[in-house]
């Protein structure tokens, strides 16, 4: 059954990427930044770090809002670059950017972006939880380029320390997978997520 209009969309992150594109996608979610450190406990596998952190931003936030009549979804995501079995997140330093990009180029890696979604409806409560996976192949690029690139300050505020809507774009060859994805929420994903919880993407647009 679908959902009327009138829900309130809520992105529990912090990334003008996910924020971007959503609104490009013609919706327009208030954003509550959840607070979740990204060091939690151990998880096996950057995928299940992925799903396991969006969890827990979604679940940050969910519980701070206040749920009345009106319908509520939290959208919670992560994103992290896997190469060869080791997750990367955003870099901390300069120096970890250059390092990293060393690794990355002429290479390639898997970009996840762990989903999780929570469905409020008066009491009643559902939640669907995904990964969503994109291969991004990197440019061999010279160690100048690398330089120049992280000296914008662009690799340390994103998942992977690149973009591809951005400067880090020309540096990527190709991906197999979904684009948006790679910018940090899988709109396919996400949704393919909303309809199984009875929510109409077109009922969501501005």
């Amino acid at each position: 059954m679908r959902v009327a209009s009138q829900i309130r969309l809520v992105l529990a992150s912090a990334s003008n990427a996910r924020l971007r594109t959503l609104r490009d996608a013609g919706l327009d979610p208030e954003v509550i930044v959840s607070g979740v450190a990204e060091d939690v406990e151990p998880v096996d596998g950057v995928r299940e770090l992925t799903a396991r952190l969006a969890q827990l931003k979604a679940e940050a936030v969910s519980t701070r809002i206040d749920h009345g009549p009106q319908p509520t979804v939290v959208i919670g995501c992560d994103s992290m670059l896997e190469l060869e079995g080791m997750g990367y997140g955003k870099p901390g330093t300069l120096a970890e950017a250059v390092e990293r990009w060393r690794r990355m180029r002429g290479r390639f890696g898997l970009l996840h972006t762990g989903h999780h979604v929570i469905a409020h409806r008066g009491t009643d409560i559902a939640r669907r939880a995904a990964v969503a996976s994109t291969l991004v192949h990197f440019a061999d690029i010279t160690d100048e380029e690398i330089e120049a690139y992280v000296a914008s300050t662009e690799p340390l505020s994103v998942a992977g320390g690149f973009t591809i809507d951005g400067l880090g774009g020309p540096f990527i060859t190709k991906i197999e997978g979904d684009h948006s994805n790679v910018v940090g929420i899988s709109l396919p994903l996400l949704r393919t997520m909303l309809n199984e919880l009875g929510i109409w993407w077109p009922s969501l647009w501005s």
